[in-house]
């Protein structure tokens, strides 16, 4: 019986497709960016993002003084949920790190607010720099690997299951909405229905109303037999 013929160079053999595949995604994915934005005196500026439940986050910080100023940056930040729950905050801050880990999945803001006199033209706003993480980006792998003494490809293995099982959880949570989207429109459509026949109903009840009340008022009026 002949063997069958091996597959064509350059082409991925079928174990290998989804280690690429997970190789491709992280190459494309890459680093988050830190994000900057200038923050004019007595002015507060926040920043959202929704994350999932039980996960890291974690964040770096920066405010620089405006050029010229002698007293340094002056500003306040601020880290809640939707219910207002503080998670970190810090007065006069400058530069420093945080980190938490959410209870549920929730909208997360952090709120920058200058403690600066408005400026008169002169005076420049100040520079703030937020490098927020969370998830698999937030976790520290060289630590892991010192304490659990991995080798490198080990490490990078791990890395590629957690960012597999955050992309199967995305996925989950992505059906989950979807159906309960789904529940809610077919709940709205036959409200509507409902409505719709209720309203054809009364329309109907009017108009034979109508029918009979002109009918009798003519007969009054001997202008029908």
């Amino acid at each position: 019986m002949p063997l069958p013929p091996p597959p064509p160079p350059g082409r991925p053999r079928l174990g290998q497709a989804p280690l690429l595949a997970l190789l491709l995604l992280v190459a494309v994915v890459g680093p988050a960016r830190p994000i900057s934005f200038q923050l004019p005196g007595k002015a507060r500026k926040c920043l959202r993002e929704e994350i999932h439940r039980d996960t890291l986050v974690t964040g770096e910080y920066e405010i620089g003084a405006p050029p010229g100023s002698s007293t340094g940056p002056s500003a306040n930040l601020k880290i809640t949920d939707s219910a207002g729950h503080i998670l970190y905050a810090k007065e006069d801050a400058t530069k420093g790190k945080f980190a938490f880990t959410t209870e549920d999945y929730d909208m997360f803001e952090a709120c920058f607010e200058s403690k600066l006199p408005v400026g008169t033209g002169r005076m420049p706003d100040q520079l703030v720099i937020l490098d927020m993480k969370h998830g698999v980006e937030a976790k520290n792998y060289e630590e892991i690997a010192k304490v659990e003494k991995l080798k490198p490809l080990e490490v990078e293995l791990r890395r590629l299951e957690d960012l597999s099982e955050s992309i199967v959880n995305d996925f989950a949570y992505m059906k989950k909405r979807e159906e309960e989207m789904r529940d809610t429109n077919e709940s709205t459509n036959t409200r509507v229905l409902y409505f719709s026949i209720f309203s054809m109903c009364c329309l109907i009840g009017l108009a034979t109303w109508q029918v009979f009340y002109l009918r009798r008022f003519f007969k009054a009026k001997k202008l029908i037999e």
